[in-house]
């Protein structure tokens, strides 16, 4: 063999590896599309992306889900999704390159990934049965077959022999592989795969259509009881600080969802059942809509929501009285001898929250809403209906996409957020936060606004105090208060002198409580101590 011969066949293997990557990334992707198209039969959520995403969420430590959710805020579920796109990605490159040297090993590799996702599609709180296997295990089967083909079309052929000139040795041509076939079947697998995946993305819009529909015809009534007009001054006129009212497209979005369940409301149907429910009842939107509204200013919180963090909001909700519902059906708290102590609230998606019978049944006003700031619910925040509870951080009130209310007891039954190491009961902790100036603002000398909102859900904010550096509290004005359920804005004129300087503010609430100096993470019951922003005067 010539030393051109031996470069032109290191050059072949250099172009053979790097085509069999490339079978490996498209063999990846043909999986993919295929079983986007096949969810769109079975359902969205039965995907191998949005089931392993799940899965991963399930498993991962409460911890690291407080630091995704510190770092990456409400995108922290397009983080993950990336996320697991790039490992898959790497692992079917790996296996394009494995199955040039064997190619049964390379096939099934992506089978396996077929049945990681399987597995996790049917493990799934919300799992429709085996059948929630199908999109992993087609799309897998199609990409094994693709990832084979076009690794076959890789292999080289069989050294032959020509015979040389008169008296010259035979010439013996290099082994070659099937390049116009790799070319067309790699074209073709790429298109088919396109299309397949562009098709089940239609399909999957779709099967949310009727729920669109259904939101865009709901008319929400007239509230039996209405909320009070905004109380005047309750809405600082200052800029930078956080309106009174939240709009819903600024709303905080926290839950595991992956796939936004889109339900429609005409199919819709509630379930309330288990200890101490006496007249068990299915109800419809129908039904809820014909009863008696209620509608209120409700500011909700987020567990994970970290000292003078985002996760908080105020709006107001139209809906159901939950009181009403749960006695009509024959239930009673537990200081009246009622057997179940918590109500276990459950999602179309298959999430779990549990809230104590108490606290609901004790004449707040704890909702099944239907409308948000004059608007039907919006999709992502649980259309049709949802659940809130003031007083109570959203991971055990705040069920969105509610289709099953179990009575039951804490002893009996530990919901997801508690299975995962946080507290079983969680009213919400005082807490207050500046808006403005922002840290690390340049404001100049003279009289500078300090600005933000307090909040103690279901007992009120009392006081608002701020503190310049190491100086002594001085007390904040307190906008007008419209209930003890909504945060408080507050406003301090503050003599602002040149240099560097700490703002901290603290709260106390109507109970004479103080906002506590203590640090706590928000596991396992919620963030705590007191909120500063340092500031350079120019």
């Amino acid at each position: 063999m010539t030393d051109d011969d031996r470069t032109s066949r290191t050059a072949q293997g250099g172009i053979r590896r790097v085509l069999a990557v490339l079978s490996g990334a498209l063999a990846g992707f043909t999986a993919l599309a295929v079983a986007e198209l096949v969810s769109a039969w079975v359902r969205p959520q039965a995907g191998p992306v949005v089931a392993v995403g799940g899965a991963a969420i399930d498993r991962t430590p409460a911890a690291v889900k407080d630091w995704a959710i510190r770092n990456f805020g409400t995108a922290d579920k397009l983080v993950l999704q990336l996320g697991i796109l790039t490992v898959l990605a790497a692992f079917a490159l790996a296996l394009g390159l494995l199955g040039l040297r064997h190619r049964p090993a390379g096939t099934a590799g992506i089978l396996v990934f077929g049945a990681v996702g399987a597995a996790a599609a049917i493990s799934r709180p919300d799992s429709s049965g085996v059948v929630d296997a199908l999109p992993s295990l087609v799309g897998a089967v199609i990409g094994a077959l693709v990832l084979c083909t076009l690794l076959g079309r890789l292999q080289p052929s069989e050294a032959t022999s020509a015979p040389g000139a008169a008296g010259q040795e035979a010439v013996t041509r290099s082994p070659g592989w099937d390049r116009r076939g790799f070319l067309i079947a790699a074209s073709a697998a790429a298109a088919a795969s396109a299309g397949a995946g562009a098709w089940g993305r239609v399909l999957n819009g779709g099967r949310g259509r009727d729920a669109v529909a259904s939101r865009a015809n709901v008319a929400l009534p007239a509230p039996a009881s209405p909320a009070r007009p905004m109380p005047k001054g309750a809405q600082l006129r200052l800029p930078g600080v956080s309106p009174f009212i939240t709009p819903n497209k600024d709303f905080y979005r926290v839950d595991t969802a992956l796939v936004v369940p889109k339900v429609d409301a005409t199919t819709w149907r509630l379930r309330i059942h288990g200890k101490g429910v006496t007249r068990p009842v299915t109800l419809t939107f129908d039904d809820l809509l014909r009863r008696d509204m209620v509608e209120r200013d409700i500011t909700l919180t987020c567990v994970s929501n970290e000292v003078g963090g985002p996760y908080v909001g105020n709006a107001r909700w139209i809906g159901v009285r939950l009181d009403a519902l749960l006695a009509e059906s024959g239930v009673k708290p537990p200081s009246r001898g009622g057997p179940a102590d918590q109500l276990v609230a459950r999602s179309v998606d298959g999430m779990t929250l549990g809230s104590p019978v108490e606290d609901v049944m004790d004449g707040r006003d704890a909702l099944l809403a239907v409308g948000m700031n004059g608007q039907p619910l919006p999709v992502d925040h649980g259309f049709p209906v949802r659940m809130v509870v003031p007083g109570l951080y959203g991971y055990v009130s705040a069920c969105k996409w509610i289709e099953d209310i179990e009575l039951t007891t804490f002893d009996d039954y530990d919901t997801y957020w508690v299975k995962r190491d946080w507290a079983r009961k969680a009213p919400i902790k005082t807490q207050s936060r500046i808006d403005t100036p922002k840290p690390f603002a340049r404001p100049a000398a003279g009289t500078v606004m300090v600005a933000g909102v307090a909040w103690a859900q279901h007992r009120g904010i009392d006081k608002v105090e701020i503190r310049v550096d190491d100086g002594p509290w001085q007390q904040a004005r307190l906008a007008a208060e419209d209930s003890r359920d909504t945060w408080r804005q507050w406003s301090f004129p503050w003599q602002a002198t040149k240099g560097g300087h700490t703002l901290t503010v603290r709260a106390t609430d109507r109970t004479g409580a103080t906002q506590t100096e203590q640090r706590a993470r928000p596991i396992p019951d919620g963030a705590s101590g007191w909120h500063s922003v340092v500031v350079t005067v120019d």
